[in-house]
């Protein structure tokens, strides 16, 4: 509904703003709720012999060693997306994770058959469009419902806690300040 109606049926334009930060708080909590689960759920396959024999298959160097690995990055970086703790951290690992499994595990243009191209085309395009998701978390962060949120406003309630001495704060490496038409200069 545009804001003229909701005015003239006797809502405020502060109470749509309200309204559309806590939908839009809950969206983006809900958006990394969904978008995590996929990570967390498939890392358990990674430790799978079928899962690293398919990696075998696909040219993977070192399969053994390697989709454990990043059975275990997908994991932290899910959990970590999740949770919202470390979020950015999280979603640069998802990155890591999903670059060479997208080039090396869906390689439609290798596939044997029409079928195959297909299936690998689709899963390929999936994780291109998860790999944005992870990039735009990368950038934008958790959002307010999230650890990193709570980490961040107890930083702030004590940065603004601390108590402010009325003495100047001399320091011998920076030169004395002096006034100057209104601005400090060195």
């Amino acid at each position: 509904m545009p804001a003229s109606v909701c005015i003239a049926n006797g809502a405020s334009s502060q109470s749509l703003h309200g309204l559309r930060g806590r939908v839009v708080r809950y969206a983006a909590l809900a958006g990394r709720q969904l978008f995590s689960i996929i990570f967390i759920i498939a890392s358990a396959g990674h430790f799978s012999p079928q899962t690293i024999e398919a990696a075998a298959r696909h040219g993977v160097p070192l399969p053994g060693l390697l989709v454990p690995v990043s059975g275990i990055i997908a994991l932290l970086g899910g959990l970590s997306v999740l949770l919202g703790y470390q979020t950015r951290l999280g979603a640069w690992l998802l990155v890591i994770f999903l670059v060479p499994v997208t080039v090396m595990m869906h390689n439609f243009w290798s596939a044997p058959d029409v079928i195959s191209a297909q299936i690998e085309k689709a899963m390929f395009l999936k994780n291109v469009t998860m790999l944005g998701g992870a990039l735009v978390i990368s950038y934008f962060g958790a959002g307010p419902l999230s650890l990193d949120a709570v980490v961040q406003r107890g930083k702030d309630l004590s940065h603004d806690a601390r108590v402010v001495s009325p003495l100047p704060d001399v320091r011998s490496d920076y030169p004395p300040v002096r006034e100057g038409r209104g601005r400090a200069v060195r």
